[in-house]
Protein backbone atom coordinates (compact mmCIF):
# COMPACT_ATOMS: atom_id res chain seq x y z
CA UNK A 1 0.00 0.00 0.00
CA UNK A 2 1.16 3.38 -0.60
CA UNK A 3 0.00 6.88 -1.67
CA UNK A 4 -1.03 7.38 -5.36
CA UNK A 5 -0.58 9.82 -7.62
CA UNK A 6 -2.86 11.82 -10.53
CA UNK A 7 -2.34 10.41 -14.04
CA UNK A 8 -4.28 11.46 -16.82
CA UNK A 9 -3.76 10.01 -20.27
CA UNK A 10 -6.39 11.31 -23.85
CA UNK A 11 -7.43 8.32 -25.01
CA UNK A 12 -9.46 9.33 -28.25
CA UNK A 13 -10.82 12.36 -29.19
CA UNK A 14 -12.64 13.96 -32.26
CA UNK A 15 -10.11 14.79 -35.24
CA UNK A 16 -9.68 18.09 -35.95
CA UNK A 17 -12.60 19.36 -33.51
CA UNK A 18 -12.47 23.02 -34.11
CA UNK A 19 -13.22 22.47 -38.23
CA UNK A 20 -16.68 20.21 -36.86
CA UNK A 21 -17.80 22.75 -35.05
CA UNK A 22 -17.61 25.35 -37.55
CA UNK A 23 -18.51 23.61 -39.98
CA UNK A 24 -21.49 22.89 -38.12
CA UNK A 25 -22.41 26.27 -36.65
CA UNK A 26 -22.37 27.07 -40.25
CA UNK A 27 -24.57 24.89 -41.45
CA UNK A 28 -27.52 26.51 -39.52
CA UNK A 29 -27.16 29.50 -41.18
CA UNK A 30 -26.30 28.45 -44.78
CA UNK A 31 -28.43 27.46 -47.93
CA UNK A 32 -25.61 25.20 -49.14
CA UNK A 33 -24.74 21.79 -48.44
CA UNK A 34 -21.36 20.56 -46.24
CA UNK A 35 -19.42 20.30 -48.98
CA UNK A 36 -19.77 23.19 -50.38
CA UNK A 37 -19.06 24.60 -47.10
CA UNK A 38 -15.82 22.67 -46.42
CA UNK A 39 -14.61 24.17 -49.54
CA UNK A 40 -14.92 27.55 -48.19
CA UNK A 41 -14.10 27.25 -44.82
CA UNK A 42 -10.73 29.31 -44.26
CA UNK A 43 -8.78 29.42 -41.11
CA UNK A 44 -9.88 32.96 -40.61
CA UNK A 45 -13.47 32.50 -40.55
CA UNK A 46 -13.15 29.10 -38.59
CA UNK A 47 -11.45 31.28 -35.87
CA UNK A 48 -14.20 33.68 -36.37
CA UNK A 49 -16.97 31.60 -36.24
CA UNK A 50 -15.72 29.60 -33.17
CA UNK A 51 -15.63 33.08 -31.32
CA UNK A 52 -18.54 34.06 -32.10
CA UNK A 53 -20.19 30.72 -30.90
CA UNK A 54 -18.46 31.24 -27.71
CA UNK A 55 -18.78 34.09 -26.91
CA UNK A 56 -22.47 34.35 -27.44
CA UNK A 57 -22.97 30.95 -25.65
CA UNK A 58 -24.59 29.62 -28.57
CA UNK A 59 -22.59 25.93 -27.53
CA UNK A 60 -24.90 23.07 -29.14
CA UNK A 61 -21.94 23.00 -32.19
CA UNK A 62 -19.74 22.00 -29.51
CA UNK A 63 -21.41 18.88 -28.55
CA UNK A 64 -20.40 17.52 -31.68
CA UNK A 65 -16.82 17.01 -30.66
CA UNK A 66 -15.77 14.57 -27.44
CA UNK A 67 -12.75 14.23 -25.43
CA UNK A 68 -11.65 10.57 -23.71
CA UNK A 69 -9.67 10.56 -20.40
CA UNK A 70 -7.86 7.67 -18.53
CA UNK A 71 -7.82 9.10 -15.04
CA UNK A 72 -5.49 7.16 -12.43
CA UNK A 73 -4.63 8.06 -9.10
CA UNK A 74 -7.56 9.66 -7.72
CA UNK A 75 -9.57 8.70 -4.46
CA UNK A 76 -13.52 7.49 -4.31
CA UNK A 77 -14.15 10.94 -2.38
CA UNK A 78 -12.73 12.32 -5.77
CA UNK A 79 -14.65 10.10 -8.45
CA UNK A 80 -18.24 10.77 -6.21
CA UNK A 81 -17.77 14.16 -7.47
CA UNK A 82 -16.56 13.83 -10.57
CA UNK A 83 -19.72 11.40 -12.02
CA UNK A 84 -22.21 14.16 -10.50
CA UNK A 85 -21.59 15.66 -14.04
CA UNK A 86 -24.52 13.69 -15.49
CA UNK A 87 -23.75 14.46 -19.71
CA UNK A 88 -20.53 12.23 -19.21
CA UNK A 89 -19.87 8.24 -19.86
CA UNK A 90 -17.94 6.39 -17.22
CA UNK A 91 -16.69 3.24 -16.76
CA UNK A 92 -14.85 2.87 -13.59
CA UNK A 93 -12.50 0.37 -11.47
CA UNK A 94 -14.96 -1.77 -9.15
CA UNK A 95 -14.20 -2.95 -5.96
CA UNK A 96 -16.72 -5.53 -6.35
CA UNK A 97 -14.44 -7.63 -9.28
CA UNK A 98 -11.10 -6.13 -7.83
CA UNK A 99 -9.87 -7.60 -4.88
CA UNK A 100 -7.88 -5.18 -2.40
CA UNK A 101 -6.39 -8.05 -0.29
CA UNK A 102 -2.82 -7.70 -0.92
CA UNK A 103 -3.41 -3.86 -0.56
CA UNK A 104 -5.28 -0.32 -1.79
CA UNK A 105 -3.30 2.96 -2.90
CA UNK A 106 -4.70 5.79 -1.66
CA UNK A 107 -4.53 9.62 -1.73
CA UNK A 108 -3.44 11.83 1.24
CA UNK A 109 -5.04 15.24 1.60
CA UNK A 110 -2.08 17.87 1.57
CA UNK A 111 -2.83 19.20 5.32
CA UNK A 112 -2.39 15.75 6.42
CA UNK A 113 0.85 15.25 4.82
CA UNK A 114 2.22 18.59 6.57
CA UNK A 115 1.11 17.43 9.97
CA UNK A 116 3.35 14.16 11.54
CA UNK A 117 0.02 13.24 13.91
CA UNK A 118 -2.47 13.76 11.21
CA UNK A 119 -0.34 11.89 8.87
CA UNK A 120 0.36 9.40 11.49
CA UNK A 121 -3.39 8.93 11.98
CA UNK A 122 -4.17 8.84 8.23
CA UNK A 123 -1.92 5.85 7.57
CA UNK A 124 -3.05 4.05 10.75
CA UNK A 125 -6.42 4.28 9.23
CA UNK A 126 -5.44 2.97 6.19
CA UNK A 127 -3.61 0.00 7.52
CA UNK A 128 -6.56 -0.62 9.83
CA UNK A 129 -8.88 -0.58 7.08
CA UNK A 130 -7.07 -2.58 4.67
CA UNK A 131 -6.80 -4.96 7.91
CA UNK A 132 -10.65 -5.14 8.99
CA UNK A 133 -11.47 -5.51 4.88
CA UNK A 134 -8.95 -8.39 4.35
CA UNK A 135 -10.80 -10.05 8.10
CA UNK A 136 -13.99 -9.65 6.59
CA UNK A 137 -13.35 -11.60 3.60
CA UNK A 138 -11.49 -14.44 5.62
CA UNK A 139 -14.59 -14.58 7.64
CA UNK A 140 -17.19 -14.62 4.90
CA UNK A 141 -14.87 -17.20 2.77
CA UNK A 142 -14.99 -19.28 6.07
CA UNK A 143 -18.91 -19.36 5.85
CA UNK A 144 -18.38 -20.16 1.98
CA UNK A 145 -19.45 -16.67 0.46
CA UNK A 146 -16.27 -16.22 -2.03
CA UNK A 147 -15.82 -14.10 -4.73
CA UNK A 148 -17.10 -10.87 -5.58
CA UNK A 149 -20.08 -12.15 -3.13
CA UNK A 150 -17.73 -11.73 -0.63
CA UNK A 151 -16.11 -8.31 -1.78
CA UNK A 152 -19.14 -6.77 -2.38
CA UNK A 153 -19.83 -6.51 1.44
CA UNK A 154 -16.39 -6.55 2.61
CA UNK A 155 -15.48 -3.44 0.73
CA UNK A 156 -18.13 -1.41 2.86
CA UNK A 157 -15.25 -1.01 5.46
CA UNK A 158 -13.03 0.89 3.03
CA UNK A 159 -12.18 4.25 3.06
CA UNK A 160 -12.74 7.09 0.55
CA UNK A 161 -9.40 7.86 0.24
CA UNK A 162 -9.03 4.49 -1.48
CA UNK A 163 -7.43 4.97 -5.07
CA UNK A 164 -9.36 4.49 -8.17
CA UNK A 165 -9.37 4.38 -11.66
CA UNK A 166 -11.79 5.53 -14.27
CA UNK A 167 -12.56 6.53 -18.20
CA UNK A 168 -14.39 9.24 -18.86
CA UNK A 169 -15.68 10.99 -22.28
CA UNK A 170 -17.30 14.49 -22.07
CA UNK A 171 -18.22 16.32 -25.03
CA UNK A 172 -16.84 20.21 -25.34
CA UNK A 173 -19.58 22.03 -23.92
CA UNK A 174 -20.09 19.87 -21.08
CA UNK A 175 -16.32 19.98 -20.59
CA UNK A 176 -16.92 23.85 -20.36
CA UNK A 177 -18.99 23.36 -17.53
CA UNK A 178 -16.57 21.03 -15.58
CA UNK A 179 -13.77 23.74 -15.90
CA UNK A 180 -16.51 26.46 -14.92
CA UNK A 181 -17.22 24.73 -11.62
CA UNK A 182 -14.40 22.43 -10.63
CA UNK A 183 -11.29 24.77 -11.70
CA UNK A 184 -13.14 27.45 -9.24
CA UNK A 185 -11.11 27.77 -5.51
CA UNK A 186 -13.95 26.70 -4.05
CA UNK A 187 -13.64 23.38 -5.61
CA UNK A 188 -12.23 20.40 -3.93
CA UNK A 189 -8.36 20.22 -3.90
CA UNK A 190 -8.46 17.39 -5.76
CA UNK A 191 -11.24 17.62 -8.38
CA UNK A 192 -9.55 21.34 -8.62
CA UNK A 193 -6.36 19.71 -9.85
CA UNK A 194 -8.07 17.07 -11.85
CA UNK A 195 -10.07 19.81 -13.47
CA UNK A 196 -6.64 21.59 -14.30
CA UNK A 197 -4.76 18.98 -15.40
CA UNK A 198 -7.73 17.93 -17.92
CA UNK A 199 -7.89 21.37 -19.05
CA UNK A 200 -4.45 21.89 -20.08
CA UNK A 201 -4.65 18.89 -22.12
CA UNK A 202 -7.49 20.06 -23.90
CA UNK A 203 -6.68 23.41 -24.84
CA UNK A 204 -3.35 21.83 -26.53
CA UNK A 205 -5.98 20.10 -29.12
CA UNK A 206 -8.53 22.50 -29.36
CA UNK A 207 -7.02 25.97 -28.18
CA UNK A 208 -10.13 27.82 -30.09
CA UNK A 209 -12.85 25.77 -28.05
CA UNK A 210 -11.01 25.87 -24.94
CA UNK A 211 -9.98 29.78 -25.22
CA UNK A 212 -11.80 31.28 -22.05
CA UNK A 213 -12.31 27.93 -20.54
CA UNK A 214 -11.33 27.76 -16.56
CA UNK A 215 -13.70 28.97 -13.58
CA UNK A 216 -16.02 31.57 -14.66
CA UNK A 217 -14.45 34.66 -13.03
CA UNK A 218 -12.11 34.68 -15.97
CA UNK A 219 -14.78 36.50 -17.84
CA UNK A 220 -17.46 37.50 -15.66
CA UNK A 221 -18.74 37.88 -12.30
CA UNK A 222 -18.03 35.70 -9.23
CA UNK A 223 -20.72 33.45 -8.73
CA UNK A 224 -20.71 32.03 -5.50
CA UNK A 225 -21.78 35.28 -3.55
CA UNK A 226 -20.54 35.96 -0.30
CA UNK A 227 -18.44 32.62 -0.16
CA UNK A 228 -16.23 34.05 -3.29
CA UNK A 229 -12.61 33.63 -2.79
CA UNK A 230 -11.80 37.47 -3.46
CA UNK A 231 -8.89 36.29 -5.59
CA UNK A 232 -10.31 36.91 -9.19
CA UNK A 233 -7.07 38.98 -9.89
CA UNK A 234 -4.59 36.03 -9.37
CA UNK A 235 -7.18 33.25 -10.85
CA UNK A 236 -7.43 35.44 -14.43
CA UNK A 237 -3.63 35.41 -13.91
CA UNK A 238 -2.81 32.01 -13.70
CA UNK A 239 -5.45 30.81 -16.00
CA UNK A 240 -4.08 32.89 -18.82
CA UNK A 241 -0.51 31.09 -18.24
CA UNK A 242 -2.30 27.56 -19.06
Amino acid sequence: MKEASLKIALLEYTQDPENLVALSARLCYSPVGIEELKDKLTENEKEKMINLLRESGHLSPFEHVSFTFAIEGISRACSHQLVRHRLASYSQQSQRYVSEEKGFDYIIPPLFKDDPELYRLFLEAMEKSHKYYCMLIKKLEEKGIKGEIARQDARFVLPNASETKIVVTMNARELLHFFRVRCCNRAQWEIRELAIEMLKISKRIAPLLFKDAGPTCLIGKCPEGKFTCGKAQQVRKKFKSL
